[in-house]
Parts: structure tokens; sequence; C-alpha cells
């Protein structure tokens, strides 16, 4: 049975006479000096909510601790529905756990790296389903995607030479690719994981009456998160040739998003029913958000972010960040660089970057990483067990290069780049040895080819976050293989230290700060 004009009206209005109602019938109670800050983090097996507090803010002090923290999986990591889920889930657990209240100023999300998708910019619905970090336009599956390799043509037509958006498993390439299989429509808008999961904090996904809205909504988005779709983030802008090539390709350049400011940057205020519903107070700013590595990298380095702090994490992946001076890039290398955002403004600065210096954090995102322990079967106590009989100081002659399907992104681009874990040992212990040094050895390329690309100062302390951080052995081999990587007299007291903070939720709560 389908409503008429009045009756539609009178539930749209009846909806917000109820919203309101909620938010006035539970009053916030009146702030106090030690303000609150939530940070989600979006990863590839679930997501995570921190609360941090800032402790010394009576003398302008400007640490913060960790007062709350909760964890949720989600089926699939490209289940956008999961991700809200997730996210209600969690504002759930934090309210239960006292976490919400008065005192939560600002939110920051982030997700990862490249995932996107496309949205309708009037019913907030999900056109196109997420393309994850890890999708290659044309080799994803078992046959060569055609469309793929049309989306890579044309941007081999119209990219800079050796530039990030020129991946394969770059947010241009997948627009593309999308636009080839069926065109983009006029309603349909491009948003990151994080913008996306931001975009429902602000209340912009609510359909109005009849399951559809009036008023277009823009999706806000950041430097970091646009990084590998050909925003310049020297000039923080799109550039000419991203343009260019859309409209080579017939699509337009509105689907792009609108906004891009500073990761930590004003992005909206929390949506009025869902303040109510979880305690918030209603002026709850959401923030721009970041990627996961990013986050990381924030929580990891959170005593001390100077010139040549670099963050190595071991998760499922391995990934390095480190803060550089020069901006480097090189595609082929699967090297780029974020614009660093600027912190303590309390979201009052940093918008367009504009004032601030120019630091960069310079890094690549591998193939390689811990996935491949469990891909052979590597239990939990047989890892612990097996470590103590390494000898972190002596050579493994296993030459392994441990991915655990084909493809590598970096530290070096090459989406045929094959597995190599043979010949496997007869002594499970000598097989985990050559697993790690090969993890090993890639995060030392990888390093080492950020030197050679110009980053600046060389890399002088690594932090480590992800689960392989909590190996001892495991950290004085990589300390020991990274000092005998590097040139010069900086290499003999190069330092690899467990991270104290390792969460990327931690790093987006401290982005919101």
């Amino acid at each position: 049975m389908s409503l008429g004009p009045a009756a539609s009206i009178w539930f749209f209005l009846s909806a917000v006479i109820l919203d309101l109602a909620a938010a006035m019938s539970s009053p916030s109670p009146p702030r106090t000096s030690r303000p609150r800050y939530m940070g989600f983090d979006f990863g590839t097996s679930g997501a995570r909510l921190s609360v941090i507090e800032r402790t010394g803010a009576e003398s302008g002090g400007g640490r913060y601790e960790e007062v709350f923290a909760s964890a949720v999986k989600y089926g699939r990591y490209d289940d956008a529905a999961g991700w809200i889920d997730a996210a209600v889930t969690l504002l759930g657990d934090a309210e239960a756990g006292g976490a919400t209240g008065a005192d939560v100023r600002r939110i920051c999300v982030s997700g990862t790296s490249a995932s996107c998708m496309l949205v309708d910019n009037v019913d907030g619905s999900v056109t196109r389903p997420p393309c994850m970090y890890d999708f290659d336009v044309v080799s994803h599956g078992e046959d060569v995607d055609v469309d793929g390799v049309r989306a890579m043509d044309r941007i081999d037509q119209h990219a800079p030479p050796a530039h990030t958006a020129r991946a394969r498993t770059g947010i241009l390439a997948k627009l593309l690719r999308w636009h080839s299989a069926e065109p983009i429509g006029p309603r349909e808008v491009l948003a990151s994981q994080s913008d996306y999961i931001a975009a429902y904090l602000c209340g912009k996904l609510k359909k109005g009456p009849c399951g559809s809205r009036k008023t277009k909504f823009k999706v806000t988005s950041d430097w970091h998160n646009c990084l590998k779709g050909g925003y310049d983030v020297r000039a923080l802008r799109w550039p000419e040739w991203v343009t260019e090539c859309l409209a080579s390709a017939g699509i337009d350049v509105r689907t792009l998003q609108e906004d891009v400011v500073s990761p930590g940057a004003p992005a909206g205020t929390v949506d009025s029913a869902l303040a109510a519903r979880f305690g918030l107070p209603p002026d709850v700013q959401i923030a721009a958000g970041t990627t996961d590595s990013n986050a990381a990298f924030f929580a990891a380095a959170a005593g001390g972010m100077e010139y040549g702090t670099g963050v190595t994490s071991l998760g499922s992946t391995l990934a390095i960040k480190m803060l550089s001076r020069t901006y480097v890039e090189d595609s082929t290398m699967g090297v780029y660089s974020h614009r660093f955002p600027v912190f303590g403004s309390g979201g009052s600065g940093g918008g367009d970057g504009e004032g601030a210096e120019e630091s960069w954090l310079v890094g690549g995102a591998s193939n390689v990483g811990c996935a491949v322990l469990r891909s052979e079967s590597f239990s939990d106590n047989e890892l612990v067990e097996l470590s103590r009989d390494i000898d972190s100081k002596t050579d493994s002659p296993l030459r392994y290069y441990p991915l655990t399907k084909k493809g590598e992104r970096f530290p070096i681009a090459d989406s045929d780049k094959l597995p190599l874990l043979e010949p496997v040992p007869e002594k499970r212990s000598e097989y985990l040895h050559g697993i790690l040094q090969g993890i090993s050895d890639v995060e030392c390329s990888g390093y080492e080819a950020l030197a050679k690309l110009g980053a600046d100062p060389p890399v002088k302390i690594v932090w480590t976050c992800g689960g392989g951080g909590k190996n001892d052995m495991w950290t004085s081999m990589r300390e020991r293989r990274l000092q005998e990587s590097q040139v010069g007299p900086i290499s003999s007291y190069l330092k690899v230290r467990k991270a104290i903070m390792t969460e990327a939720s931690y790093g987006a709560a401290l982005l919101a700060a």
C-alpha cells in the first residue's frame, strides 16, 4: 500500500519529533575538565573502539589515557552493513561501560586504505559494493577482468609517471572499472570505508519518508583516504589530470568527494537520534578520518613523533610508515607519502593545511605478513615454543618470500609476484625461522626503498605494532637485520622497540583530540 503525500509528511514529522523528544528526555550532565575522545578502527577482521581521556588538562598538559576499549568481529570484511552493525555494537558497549556521557567531545574513524564504494547521495544506499584495499582490478579472479584492463589503460594515458594512483589496487582504478562495467549514475558518489561510517555517524545515510529524501548530501573525506584516488596532497586539490581522466571516460567529476580536509578536521556533528540512543552529547563533532596504517602510526609513535621515527605494523600484512621532511613517491615500488596532519588543534585548525610546516608520512604496505603463519598452520602456542629455539643472531639459510597468494604491493608493486616458501625443512622451528626472516627482509627492503627515494632523515627508531610485535626474539632479529641493511653511522644505533600503544583505534582517538 502506498502512502499519500499528507501521510508521508506526517510520518516524517513524527520521526523528527521522536528524535527531539529522545534528545530532550535525558539531559546531559555538566561537562568536566577531562574531555574524552572516541576512535573507531575498521580492519580486515573486525572493528575496535577506543575512548581516551585527557590527563593533566588543568595544567595544559596533552597526555591521553585509554579509559575504555572494545572490539567486535564481522563476518566479511567487505560488508558495508556489517561495518554499521559493528559501529552500533561498539557504541552500545561504550555506553554500557560508562564511556559515553557528557565529556565526549569528538569521534574519528580509520579504515583500510583504498577500500571504497559508491553510494546514492539521496537515499544513502550502497550502489556498488565495497572494493577493498587488496582488490586488483585486473586479476582479482581466475580470468583477466576486461573492465579493469580498460581502467588501467585510461590511467596510463593521464597519470604522471610512477604516481600512486597508477596502482591496480588504487581507488581511481576501481572507480574507472565500475564505470566501464556499468556507467556511473548522477546520484552515485565515491566514499572510502571511513567516509561511509562517518557519514552514518552524522546521520547522512538516514532515509526520510517513503525511503528517500529531497536533498543531496556531500561526502566529506580526508587527505589520507583520497591519496590513492589521485588527490594532490601538496596542492590540496583534485589535479587536472584526474578530472580530465574522468571526463574522458564520461564520469562526472562530482562523483569524487567534494570536501577533502585534513584528517582530524571537522566533518559534521553526530546524528541526534544516535546521540540520544547511546548517551552522547548532541554537539559531539565527527572528525575527518584516516587510514588504518596511519592511525596505527599515530598510536605507536605517540610518545615522540620526530623525523626519522618509523612504525612497522606486523599484522596480517606488513606496513611501514616513517615521518619524513621530504615527500617521496614511486608507484613501481608501492611507495607513497601522506601529508602529516596537525595535531592538538581540537578540530579548530588544519582544515586546509595552510600555515603548517609540511611533514610527510612516507611508506607502503606489503602483502607479506603474519597471515602466512596461519596459512602454514602455526598455532599461538607453537609460535611461542618454537621461537625459543631460534637464535635471533643467526641467519637462516632459507630465502623465502612469504606471501599467502600471488601479488605484491610493496616494496615492489608486482601483481604477478608468487609466494616462495620452499624448500620446507623437517623441523618446524627452522621453517618458522625462515618465514620470520623472510618477513623481516621485506621490512628491511621497505626502509631501504624509502631512503633511496630521498626520505629524510633515514629511519632512526622503529616502533612495532600488531601481533608480531609481541615476539621478543623476532624483534631482536629485526633490529639486527635492519642495522645491517642501513648505510652510514645511523645504522649502529637504530633501535626496534615494541610500541606501548599499538591499536589503530587509539590513534584515531588521538586524531580526534
